[in-house]
């Protein structure tokens, strides 16, 4: 008995493309499970707490962090403001286990910004993306406008004595522990050209847009004017905040600052 044509030529493509969509679901999981440190939930509490000027505090909502459930919101607040300590940065395709950089949003923020920070680390605690795939996916969202640019002027406060943070410079993916507290203001779409910012070393206002390396100048929605603190408030910041890097330090003694780690 002869077999039909027709049937060979069905069977040679389910089987072509089966093998094709294995090696493509190979490929596209990551070779290791993101797994952060995990911070005890007091200290995570009052170090993202710290992002805020203390008049905010009491009324600030509180996202914590779970390996399990990514941010959750720990407590609910009545200001408008949240704080959370940010863990993994997109722009930079990594998983890293040290990232700690506490951030506040007010309510324009916490409604188009923190939502991307949120869905990263969802990402990332599922085990299907790789760091490039949530870059991918990030940048996709901010094309089709599925993240916007906040709608109004706000701020955000990132005003910790200490912080875990990449350098500014994308090619550098070395984390760094530091102390630089400032305040950014919503600047989408803009340029350090635009506002005359200042350049390294230099005293004033810096602007920073998150993503604009991949996307493109004027084209990623999430930009900030970067006001850093001056030398009486920071010293302020540091004396006040004494106890909560103490108890950083001797929880992981990464957040200790080294002699030239004060600024950005």
């Amino acid at each position: 008995m002869k077999s039909c044509p027709l049937i060979k030529v069905i069977l040679n493509y389910v089987l072509s493309t089966l093998v094709l969509t294995l090696s493509l679901s190979a490929c596209g999981q990551p070779t290791t499970r993101w797994e952060p440190d995990i911070m005890p939930a007091d200290l995570e509490t009052d170090y993202a707490l710290s992002a805020l000027p203390p008049r905010l505090r009491a009324g600030a909502s509180v996202y914590l962090f779970d390996a399990k459930r990514g941010y959750y919101e720990h407590r609910k607040g009545t200001n408008g403001f949240l704080c959370f300590v940010s863990r993994i940065d997109w722009e930079w395709e990594q998983y890293p286990k040290d990232l700690a950089t506490p951030i506040s949003y007010d309510a324009e923020g916490a409604r188009t910004i923190f939502p991307v920070y949120k869905d990263v680390a969802a990402m990332g605690i599922s085990g299907k993306y790789t760091p490039v795939q949530i870059r991918d996916t990030v940048v996709a969202r901010m094309k089709r406008g599925y993240y916007k640019a906040p709608a109004r002027p706000g701020v955000s406060y990132m005003l910790s004595p200490v912080m875990r943070v990449y350098p500014a410079n994308p090619d550098n993916k070395e984390i760094v522990t530091m102390s630089f507290p400032h305040t950014m203001f919503y600047a989408p779409y803009m340029t350090n050209a635009d506002i005359g910012g200042a350049g390294p070393h230099e005293q004033g206002p810096i602007l920073l847009n998150a993503g604009q390396w991949i996307l493109g100048e004027r084209k990623a929605p999430h930009g900030y004017i970067i006001m850093p603190e001056g030398e009486m408030e920071r010293a302020k910041i540091l004396a006040d905040g004494k106890d909560l890097v103490n108890r950083l330090i001797a929880y992981k003694p990464y957040f200790r600052v080294a002699a030239d780690g004060g600024h950005h």
